[in-house]
């Protein structure tokens, strides 16, 4: 494989049709390679510019572009725009706005010329959710106790979401907790002193067998396992803000979600890498329902460093409030927040 394959290949998509789409870029030219049929060349006379030269058929769907825009979005240094001239027809032009991989179109030299910006392409789901997403599941409420709430999807299976980080040279990926086939490993990181002294359940192999296995039954909750390169550093629980016991404390929201984090391998805690999972399982929650328009946390008081380092990530302290167990702080980010700048999506 050579090394401009190595740089293209993370930005693979799979089309609706099944077929692969992949992107080639190199300083001042680009490729987009559709399977089964012919490339689109690209000039590139900037960063995030690109004006087509050969190859486009009326045919391409919209969503063919959205691997190029990774290569200008992905990456650093941040570009909140990224503009695609092509001999496009307005009705193409149009799909490509419906489709959300676009957001303005205008006459330009050599075609139409099309306008992605960052905000939107990193709540574009394709190319990095895996299995169906929970915004999928229509709108019914159910009571749960003297709760009223949107009926909750079934949980998922297996992975969820996988990210190529250029940064590290590694895949980032979230995949559903296996209680038996992970549970030795949670045990182990559920025992070291730096976890325990804020999730306070040391216990053995039955203890976390039950614990787990609580929060698989559990409608409201989901756990997962966070990865680089498949190899799990870190635990995450995902929860419905609304069936939670944090509910009475603020004016939640049908699609509100929180989250419970620990880190079993401190070879990932370093302050990028830290930004950069950190901020990739908040991705992940937004795109898996477009109705989630907030993440909340509720981290223990005198957890002072990680409340001030989710500050540095956009998240804002609403209160201070008391659950049987803790004194926590409520701090949230909204999606508008999260995605635009000067943060404006993963990191």
């Amino acid at each position: 494989m050579s090394s401009l394959d190595q740089v293209s290949m993370p930005f693979t998509l799979v089309l609706a049709d099944g077929r692969k789409v992949f992107a080639e870029v190199e300083d001042e030219r680009a490729r987009i390679v559709v399977e089964g049929g012919g490339a689109l060349v690209f000039a590139r006379p900037e960063r995030h510019v690109f004006t087509a030269l050969d190859g486009f058929e009326a045919g391409m769907p919209p969503e063919a572009l959205l691997p190029l825009l990774a290569h200008v979005f992905a990456r650093r240094p941040k570009a909140e725009t990224a503009e695609i001239t092509l001999p496009a027809s307005d009705d193409w032009a149009r799909e490509a706005i419906r489709a959300g991989v676009i957001q303005a179109v205008e006459p330009g030299e050599g075609g139409l010329r099309l306008t992605a910006q960052r905000s939107a392409f990193w709540q574009h789901p394709d190319l990095w959710l895996k299995g169906r997403a929970s915004g999928r599941t229509p709108l019914a409420y159910v009571m749960s106790g003297d709760k009223r709430h949107p009926k909750r999807p079934v949980k998922p299976v297996g992975e969820v979401y996988r990210r190529h980080m250029p940064r590290f040279k590694a895949d980032f990926s979230i995949r559903a907790v296996d209680v038996e086939g992970d549970l030795e490993t949670i045990n182990r990181w559920m025992n070291l002193d730096s976890v325990a002294e804020f999730w306070n359940e040391r216990g053995d192999l039955d203890h976390h067998r039950a614990y787990l296995s609580t929060v698989a039954a559990d409608p409201h909750m989901a756990s997962f396992v966070g990865c680089f390169d498949d190899q799990p550093f870190a635990y995450f629980e995902i929860y419905w803000a609304k069936e939670d016991r944090v509910s009475p404390f603020y004016d939640v929201h049908d699609y509100d979600r929180g989250l419970h984090l620990l880190v079993g391998d401190p070879r990932h805690q370093g302050p990028g890498k830290v930004e950069a999972w950190f901020r990739a399982v908040l991705h992940y929650m937004f795109l898996d329902d477009s109705r989630t328009t907030r993440v909340i946390g509720d981290p223990r008081i005198d957890h002072v460093r990680w409340i001030e380092y989710m500050q540095k990530q956009g998240f804002v302290r609403l209160k201070e409030f008391d659950l049987p167990h803790k004194r926590s702080e409520l701090i949230y980010i909204e999606r508008e927040t999260f995605f635009g700048p000067p943060h404006s999506g993963p990191a």
